[in-house]
Protein backbone atom coordinates (compact mmCIF):
# COMPACT_ATOMS: atom_id res chain seq x y z
CA UNK A 1 0.00 0.00 0.00
CA UNK A 2 1.60 3.02 -1.06
CA UNK A 3 1.37 6.14 1.06
CA UNK A 4 -0.60 9.58 -0.94
CA UNK A 5 2.07 12.52 -1.75
CA UNK A 6 -0.11 14.36 1.05
CA UNK A 7 0.61 11.98 3.95
CA UNK A 8 4.40 11.43 2.73
CA UNK A 9 4.69 15.29 3.18
CA UNK A 10 3.05 15.45 6.77
CA UNK A 11 4.77 12.53 8.03
CA UNK A 12 8.19 14.61 6.86
CA UNK A 13 6.75 17.28 8.54
CA UNK A 14 6.22 15.66 11.76
CA UNK A 15 9.67 14.50 11.52
CA UNK A 16 11.31 17.90 11.05
CA UNK A 17 9.70 19.12 13.92
CA UNK A 18 10.03 15.83 16.21
CA UNK A 19 13.86 16.51 15.19
CA UNK A 20 13.76 20.22 16.27
CA UNK A 21 12.20 18.92 19.74
CA UNK A 22 14.85 16.24 19.93
CA UNK A 23 17.57 18.30 20.00
CA UNK A 24 15.98 21.13 21.99
CA UNK A 25 15.64 18.19 24.81
CA UNK A 26 18.97 17.22 24.05
CA UNK A 27 20.33 20.63 24.64
CA UNK A 28 18.73 21.36 27.51
CA UNK A 29 20.56 17.95 29.19
CA UNK A 30 23.46 18.55 27.84
CA UNK A 31 23.60 22.14 29.44
CA UNK A 32 25.88 22.64 32.45
CA UNK A 33 24.10 24.51 35.27
CA UNK A 34 27.26 26.91 36.01
CA UNK A 35 31.09 27.15 35.16
CA UNK A 36 34.00 27.12 37.72
CA UNK A 37 34.79 30.85 38.76
CA UNK A 38 39.06 30.75 38.94
CA UNK A 39 40.41 33.83 40.77
CA UNK A 40 42.95 35.91 38.95
CA UNK A 41 44.66 39.27 39.57
CA UNK A 42 41.43 41.58 40.17
CA UNK A 43 39.18 39.44 37.59
CA UNK A 44 36.90 36.20 37.45
CA UNK A 45 37.71 33.81 34.50
CA UNK A 46 35.39 31.29 34.10
CA UNK A 47 35.87 27.63 32.96
CA UNK A 48 33.03 25.66 31.44
CA UNK A 49 33.04 22.48 30.86
CA UNK A 50 32.96 21.24 27.11
CA UNK A 51 29.14 21.07 26.04
CA UNK A 52 27.44 20.70 22.78
CA UNK A 53 23.63 22.60 24.02
CA UNK A 54 24.77 25.67 21.71
CA UNK A 55 25.61 23.19 18.66
CA UNK A 56 22.17 21.34 19.22
CA UNK A 57 20.71 24.64 19.75
CA UNK A 58 21.43 25.89 16.56
CA UNK A 59 20.06 22.55 15.13
CA UNK A 60 16.94 22.95 16.77
CA UNK A 61 16.33 26.70 15.60
CA UNK A 62 16.95 25.44 12.03
CA UNK A 63 15.00 22.33 12.08
CA UNK A 64 12.01 24.18 13.65
CA UNK A 65 12.47 27.29 10.92
CA UNK A 66 12.58 24.36 8.16
CA UNK A 67 8.99 22.71 9.49
CA UNK A 68 7.24 26.48 9.85
CA UNK A 69 8.21 27.20 6.41
CA UNK A 70 7.04 23.57 4.99
CA UNK A 71 4.04 23.88 6.73
CA UNK A 72 3.14 27.79 6.16
CA UNK A 73 4.27 26.62 1.72
CA UNK A 74 2.21 23.63 1.64
CA UNK A 75 -0.97 25.47 3.07
CA UNK A 76 -0.15 28.60 0.79
CA UNK A 77 0.83 26.70 -2.31
CA UNK A 78 -2.77 24.59 -2.40
CA UNK A 79 -3.36 25.47 -6.10
CA UNK A 80 -7.27 24.05 -5.94
CA UNK A 81 -8.16 25.91 -3.01
CA UNK A 82 -8.80 29.46 -3.35
CA UNK A 83 -7.14 31.59 -0.28
CA UNK A 84 -10.42 33.63 0.04
CA UNK A 85 -12.42 30.15 0.85
CA UNK A 86 -9.49 29.02 2.96
CA UNK A 87 -8.53 31.88 5.52
CA UNK A 88 -12.76 32.26 5.35
CA UNK A 89 -12.76 29.12 7.06
CA UNK A 90 -12.58 30.39 10.88
CA UNK A 91 -10.86 27.08 12.25
CA UNK A 92 -8.07 27.37 9.89
CA UNK A 93 -7.48 31.40 10.30
CA UNK A 94 -7.26 30.29 13.83
CA UNK A 95 -4.84 27.37 13.59
CA UNK A 96 -2.93 29.06 11.12
CA UNK A 97 -2.15 32.25 13.16
CA UNK A 98 -1.37 30.17 16.14
CA UNK A 99 0.64 27.75 14.56
CA UNK A 100 2.54 31.26 13.34
CA UNK A 101 2.76 32.39 16.63
CA UNK A 102 4.02 29.58 18.33
CA UNK A 103 6.60 28.54 16.14
CA UNK A 104 8.13 32.55 16.27
CA UNK A 105 7.68 32.28 20.50
CA UNK A 106 9.63 29.06 20.19
CA UNK A 107 11.98 29.93 17.44
CA UNK A 108 12.77 33.10 19.23
CA UNK A 109 12.98 31.20 22.34
CA UNK A 110 15.60 29.30 21.84
CA UNK A 111 17.50 31.89 19.31
CA UNK A 112 17.61 34.01 23.23
CA UNK A 113 18.46 30.95 25.24
CA UNK A 114 21.36 29.52 22.21
CA UNK A 115 22.35 33.23 22.45
CA UNK A 116 22.88 33.61 26.13
CA UNK A 117 24.90 30.53 26.66
CA UNK A 118 26.99 31.36 23.90
CA UNK A 119 27.81 35.16 25.15
CA UNK A 120 28.60 33.10 28.61
CA UNK A 121 30.53 30.84 26.81
CA UNK A 122 33.01 33.88 25.06
CA UNK A 123 32.93 36.67 27.41
CA UNK A 124 35.13 34.66 29.96
CA UNK A 125 36.57 37.43 31.78
CA UNK A 126 35.06 39.55 34.62
CA UNK A 127 36.23 42.09 37.37
CA UNK A 128 33.44 41.56 39.43
CA UNK A 129 35.41 38.54 41.79
CA UNK A 130 31.73 38.10 43.39
CA UNK A 131 30.77 36.61 40.17
CA UNK A 132 29.40 32.93 39.92
CA UNK A 133 29.62 32.32 35.96
CA UNK A 134 26.50 31.19 35.18
CA UNK A 135 25.03 29.64 32.07
CA UNK A 136 21.70 30.27 30.70
CA UNK A 137 19.02 29.48 32.93
CA UNK A 138 17.88 26.18 33.25
CA UNK A 139 14.82 25.01 31.38
CA UNK A 140 14.74 27.67 28.19
CA UNK A 141 15.79 25.19 26.49
CA UNK A 142 13.54 22.60 27.17
CA UNK A 143 10.45 25.31 27.01
CA UNK A 144 11.53 26.23 23.66
CA UNK A 145 11.90 22.58 22.57
CA UNK A 146 7.98 21.98 23.53
CA UNK A 147 6.81 25.22 21.95
CA UNK A 148 8.39 23.91 18.58
CA UNK A 149 7.11 20.15 19.05
CA UNK A 150 3.83 22.47 19.73
CA UNK A 151 4.48 24.43 16.19
CA UNK A 152 4.57 21.12 14.56
CA UNK A 153 1.26 19.83 15.77
CA UNK A 154 -0.70 22.65 15.00
CA UNK A 155 1.39 22.47 11.11
CA UNK A 156 0.03 18.31 11.15
CA UNK A 157 -4.24 19.63 12.85
CA UNK A 158 -3.72 22.72 10.04
CA UNK A 159 -2.75 20.29 6.83
CA UNK A 160 -5.77 17.80 8.15
CA UNK A 161 -8.30 21.01 8.32
CA UNK A 162 -6.80 22.40 4.56
CA UNK A 163 -8.24 18.54 3.31
CA UNK A 164 -11.09 18.77 5.35
CA UNK A 165 -11.28 22.48 3.36
CA UNK A 166 -10.55 20.87 0.04
CA UNK A 167 -13.08 17.89 0.35
CA UNK A 168 -15.80 20.66 1.00
CA UNK A 169 -15.00 22.69 -1.76
CA UNK A 170 -15.00 19.66 -4.52
CA UNK A 171 -18.42 17.94 -3.02
CA UNK A 172 -20.26 21.38 -2.83
CA UNK A 173 -19.03 21.84 -6.62
CA UNK A 174 -19.89 18.28 -7.47
CA UNK A 175 -23.01 18.89 -5.61
CA UNK A 176 -23.96 21.60 -7.60
CA UNK A 177 -22.73 19.90 -11.32
CA UNK A 178 -25.35 17.23 -10.25
CA UNK A 179 -28.28 19.66 -9.17
CA UNK A 180 -27.72 21.62 -12.64
CA UNK A 181 -27.49 18.52 -14.29
CA UNK A 182 -31.20 17.18 -12.73
CA UNK A 183 -32.76 20.69 -13.35
CA UNK A 184 -31.97 19.62 -17.63
CA UNK A 185 -32.72 16.41 -17.85
CA UNK A 186 -35.83 16.38 -15.77
CA UNK A 187 -38.13 16.98 -18.60
CA UNK A 188 -40.12 19.77 -17.86
CA UNK A 189 -37.81 22.34 -19.03
CA UNK A 190 -38.90 24.45 -21.73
Amino acid sequence: MALSAHTKFVLYLAFTGLLSFVFGIVAEHKKPPFGTPIQGTGVVVCSFPKDLSIGFGIISILLAIKTSVLGASSVLSAKDIPRKALFGYRLFFIFYHLAIGVACSGVGMMLWTTVTELLHHLRKVHHNLEYTCPTAKTGMFGGAAFLHLDAMLLWVVISMIVSNVREDLHRTDEDEAESQGNRVDDGYSM
